[in-house]
C-alpha cells in the first residue's frame, strides 16, 4: 500500500469493501486472511487520516483581514 500514495478515498474504501466480503465468507485460510486483514487495517488508517485532514481543513475560516481561524460553532442554551 505504501507504494501506491496517489490511492484516493473513494478507491481505498471500494478496497475495504472487498477485504470484508472476503473476510466475511469465512473461507479464507488463516494466513492469507490475515494479510487480507493488515491490509485493510492499512486503509482503514489511511480513510481516517484523510477524513480528519479534511475536517481540520473545513474546521478553519478566514477573517476579514485574511487569517486563518478555527471555525466554532457556539451553542444557545
Amino acid at each position: 500500500m505504501a507504494s501506491k500514495p496517489e490511492l484516493t478515498f473513494e478507491e481505498a474504501m471500494e478496497q475495504l469493501e472487498v477485504i470484508v466480503d472476503k473476510l466475511e465468507e469465512g473461507d479464507v485460510p488463516l494466513e492469507e486472511a490475515i494479510n487480507i486483514y493488515k491490509q485493510g487495517m492499512e486503509l482503514s488508517k489511511f480513510c481516517h487520516d484523510k477524513l480528519k485532514n479534511v475536517e481540520a481543513q473545513l474546521t478553519q475560516i478566514l477573517t476579514e483581514d485574511g487569517k486563518q481561524e478555527n471555525f466554532v460553532i457556539s451553542e444557545e442554551e
